[in-house]
């Protein structure tokens, strides 16, 4: 069976597949403690699971039940020969299954939670795998593994209309998301957008934009191709504000990674007022406008 997919047999990633290995611990609002793992997957539920990806197992309610490892086990080795391990990995990590662990906790928590665990589960698995030159990656909807000197390339679709509007649009949802106090949300969602427009104006270019979800990267791209560069001969208050969209980017990545929804850090994670969210939004704002703008008199 040759398949890098085989590598999720190995039982300390199973473990942590099923439920089983403590991926770290998180104080909800209400002060309390709990740890962060993925779902339990009990024998039966493994087994309603495996029918759902065509593998029909009846748990041995009367006794023969194999161990839940090997029903997780099985039912890799099923998806790989029929090639949707990839959408087993989404099936497992997909939100709705931490609602019996989540459930009445607040907006933030949840979402702090999910995230948290996901990427904690991605990371302890990438830890199993490092020492083969393998890792676990999502790319797009997908759960791919590959070798860790293997970059995996994937047609980004076209951001068909970003405009003022648009913007004004995630302007107005970050802002109602501040009101609501989810700070979390605001900050992905301007993050999202200056993404979207940097794939934007990459595109308009020709030119694929990276795919590594590194922002700086995206960055990058776009001022060697719009010439967002330095220069002696340029007025100084030109450079210094090409220095300082630099400097925003450098803090909005960071920002991210500390206190949004898509990627928590346990200890290094930091609470944030209003004020501060509304800073990261507006710079995210001006960033994205600044940017549209400059293509569109380049056009």
């Amino acid at each position: 069976m040759n398949s890098k997919y085989c590598l999720l047999k190995d039982k300390s990633i199973l473990g942590i597949l099923n439920g089983d290995t403590n991926l770290g611990d998180y104080t909800l609002s209400d002060g309390t403690l709990i740890e962060l793992k993925m779902p339990y997957l009990s024998g039966p539920v493994l087994c309603n699971i495996s029918k759902r990806f065509g593998f029909p197992v009846e748990y041995g309610w009367s006794g023969g039940a194999l161990s839940r490892w090997q029903y997780l086990s099985n039912l890799i080795d099923h998806c790989i020969n029929n090639n949707n391990c990839s959408q087993l990995l989404a099936y497992i990590f997909r939100k709705e299954a931490f609602s019996s662990l989540l459930s009445n906790q607040s907006v933030e928590d949840i979402s702090y939670c999910y995230n948290e665990t996901i990427n904690a589960a991605i990371d302890k698995i990438n830890g199993i795998l490092y020492f083969g030159n393998n890792e676990l990656v999502k790319v797009g909807d997908n759960y791919i593994i590959k070798s860790t000197d293997t970059e995996i390339f994937i047609n980004t679709p076209e951001i068909k209309t970003i405009d003022r509007d648009y913007i004004k649009s995630i302007s107005s949802r970050t802002l109602t998301d501040i009101n609501n106090g989810n700070y979390d949300s605001a900050i992905t969602k301007s993050r999202t957008l200056l993404e979207e427009v940097f794939c934007y104006v990459i595109e308009k270019k020709n030119i694929v934009p990276d795919s590594s979800g590194n922002i700086q990267k995206l960055y990058k791209q776009v001022r060697e191709l719009y010439n967002m560069h330095t220069d002696k001969n340029m007025d100084k208050r030109i450079n210094t504000l090409l220095s300082g969209l630099s400097s925003i980017i450098t803090a909005i990545s960071e920002m991210r990674n500390k206190n949004s929804d898509s990627h928590g850090v346990g200890s290094a994670r930091i609470n944030i007022d209003n004020y501060h969210a509304l800073l990261f939004v507006n710079s995210s704002i001006a960033m994205a406008d600044f940017i549209l703008s400059m293509h569109s008199k380049q056009l």
